[in-house]
């Protein structure tokens, strides 16, 4: 592809063809990095095309993804998901201009399904037939639900501690999932090897570079939906740091083709033990694995993947990192829903328990406009939504028992 002009390395620099590697620099094993022809580029992408385009999705920014043809992509729509005013949230946190960015509007109702569009595009036009994956479970079943229709075999390594949801909607699809005996850190590691030994496909994330290239259209998005301006802040809710890394990369590369004219402040939420990104780049140190244990699965990570890229977008856009306990991330599951009426899983809404620390804290400005990137729906974790709101009334179906607990509640 004419488009794409190297694969370089975060690490140490070296460039790479396109047909030289799948996956990590050839030097130093380092992740990479798509960069783009991007004057050519400019003569395809600016605001009149994207006004003119009636595509609602992912593709309609085709001319910056690494991918030749529509031809090539699974038949759902992946994207284009809603960015609301939440100006109830947004008066309770203490923010006039907060806005929530719904990605569990996303086929599998999660985040990643930008990511399992472009790889799996990606895929097909590599004419694979058996892609896998290790994920906490929204990768995962993402991956899945993408290839479900495809003649492609979907290989699925998961910890055993994914929520039942998530591995529901795996088998739902057809996927061969394999739950292994640890944590996603080790799911990881095994799903590695098996692509090795098998010649597997391999779309995980820190792996595959292509990933990132889906998640950066969600910048995208915010910014034509915000009318071309650019938000003060970005709220993302870190793990591995891949999503973060492919905001960054979306905003800058929309500022590089002058479709924006400034970039935001990013701010990384990690969970308080799964917070190896926010340490790192709070002492400038390299990444170092911590106990990733949290509440928040899909944030869930000992020793992220593309940590390295995370800290260097927290950086470069002049923002910051905040980590939240699991009582802060399940607290703020109903304060969410009843003030923006969006179901969150726990990992999306440590965004607004990340955001009302960060108020407290003086990091965010009452006039400054905030998006919060809610990332997957909250019936992908229903264990963890019931223990931020308790259990419902039960009573018999008579007028007096209905009665006396309307009475006793005041509930009239």
């Amino acid at each position: 592809m004419k488009k794409i002009k190297t694969l370089q390395c975060i690490h140490c620099g070296k460039d790479h063809k396109l047909t030289e590697t799948n996956y990590n620099c050839t030097a130093c094993g380092g992740n990479l990095q798509v960069l783009y022809d991007y004057n050519l580029i400019k003569k395809r992408l600016n605001y009149e095309v994207l006004q003119d385009n009636p595509e609602r999705s992912i593709w309609r920014y085709l001319d910056i993804l690494p991918v030749s043809s529509i031809r090539h992509v699974p038949p759902v729509q992946v994207g284009w998901t809603p960015l609301y005013r939440a100006e109830k949230l947004g008066d309770e946190a203490g923010v006039n201009n907060l806005y929530i960015k719904d990605e569990g509007r996303n086929p599998s109702a999660s985040f990643k399904d930008r990511a399992s569009a472009v790889v799996t595009a990606r895929a097909l036009e590599l004419e694979e037939k058996v892609i896998t994956t290790a994920s906490t479970g929204n990768a995962a079943s993402s991956l899945a639900c993408l290839t479900g229709s495809l003649d492609m075999r979907t290989m699925i390594f998961v910890p055993e501690t994914a929520p039942q949801a998530k591995v529901a909607q795996l088998l739902v699809f057809g996927a061969t999932v394999i739950m292994v005996k640890g944590t996603y850190d080790d799911a990881f590691d095994l799903c590695l090897k098996a692509s090795q030994e098998y010649g597997w496909y391999n779309r995980s994330t820190g792996i595959n570079p292509f990933t990132r290239e889906g998640k950066k259209t969600c910048a995208f998005e915010i910014c034509e939906q915000l009318k071309w301006e650019t938000p003060d802040k970005v709220f993302v809710p870190v793990g591995d740091g891949n999503i973060i890394s492919g905001i960054w990369k979306g905003f800058v590369e929309f500022h590089r083709l002058g479709i924006i004219e400034r970039l935001p402040q990013l701010v990384a939420v990690q969970a308080e033990h799964s917070d190896s990104i926010k340490r790192a780049f709070e002492t400038g140190t390299d990444v170092q694995p911590v106990s990733g244990k949290t509440v928040a699965d899909s944030i869930s990570v000992s020793l992220p993947r593309d940590g390295m890229a995370a800290v260097m977008a927290i950086k470069d856009s002049g923002g910051f990192a905040v980590s939240v306990t699991d009582a802060e991330i399940l607290a703020a599951i109903p304060r969410i829903a009843r003030g923006s009426n969006v179901f969150a899983e726990p990992a999306a809404a440590a965004t607004y328990a990340g955001l009302l620390k960060a108020v407290k804290e003086g990091k965010v400005k009452e006039n400054e406009s905030v998006v919060l990137l809610i990332t997957g729906n909250g019936l992908k974790d229903i264990q963890s939504a019931m223990k931020s709101v308790g259990k419902p009334h039960l009573i018999t179906p008579t007028m007096d028992d209905l009665k006396k607990l309307v009475a006793d509640n005041k509930l009239a």
